[in-house]
């Protein structure tokens, strides 16, 4: 495993974005961990998961983008705090675009979008903070190829995420991030995966008890996906 992925995962229990124990999912599933974006709240946390995301970005699609688009809400933080990150680590300037909950009808930036207006010639990242049942991609993607005014003018290069939970998408034996790529025809990523915490928390980190281990065996014996 990669440095920064392990770097990673303990960067997520400091922060206590990534907690265990027993939590209900909006899915109704009863879950042994729970990771939640929405903890990181200082700079310096921002700051170090900008780059964490900008390793994962460079590491799974080089520079071969342009834009990096955040839905709204929580992608938005996460896209302006990646790009930041991605021109101090690579050098390169990378443009940030969300999406608005709500259309603005008024001033210079009206519109559906906030930041850079995506247009044809455009090559996009798509950055989350996780995934488990793909539904949000089927609000993001045709919000990005609306933009277009030719068919097929923007490339979305692909997605990233920060945690692989590994289950069942709704509906199929395989992991929400391949049912996206398989569906979208773009390569799906995270940058780190269940599989990569348990190795690194329970094998040599001492965070995942025997207790947690058996709950998180439990678990993905009736939610892990297809492998």
């Amino acid at each position: 495993m990669e440095q920064y992925k392990k770097e990673f995962i303990k960067f997520m229990v400091e922060c206590k974005v990534l907690k265990f124990g027993s939590f209900t999912l909006k899915s109704g599933r009863q879950s042994p961990f729970f990771m939640n974006a929405g903890a990181y709240i200082t700079g310096g946390q921002l700051a170090r998961l900008g780059e964490f995301y900008a390793q994962a970005i460079h590491n799974n699609f080089g520079d071969d983008f342009d834009v990096l688009f955040g839905p709204a809400y929580k992608g938005i933080p996460l896209s302006v705090a990646t790009v930041i990150a991605y021109e101090k680590l690579y050098g390169k300037q990378i443009k940030y675009c969300a999406d608005r909950k709500e259309e603005k009808d008024h001033g210079a930036d009206k519109g559906s979008l906030l930041g850079y207006n995506i247009k044809d010639g455009d090559r996009v990242v798509i950055i989350e903070d996780v995934t488990t049942s793909g539904k949000s991609i089927e609000e993001t993607y045709p919000k990005i190829k609306a933009q277009e005014t030719v068919e097929g003018g923007i490339k979305i290069v692909g997605e990233i995420v920060s945690l692989d939970r590994m289950e069942k998408a709704p509906d199929s034996p395989k992991a929400a991030l391949q049912v996206i790529s398989e569906k979208y025809g773009f390569p799906a990523k995270a940058i780190v995966t269940m599989e990569d915490v348990i190795e690194e928390l329970y094998v040599s980190g001492g965070i995942i008890t025997e207790e947690i281990k058996t709950a998180l065996d439990a678990y993905y014996k009736e939610w892990g996906c297809e492998k």
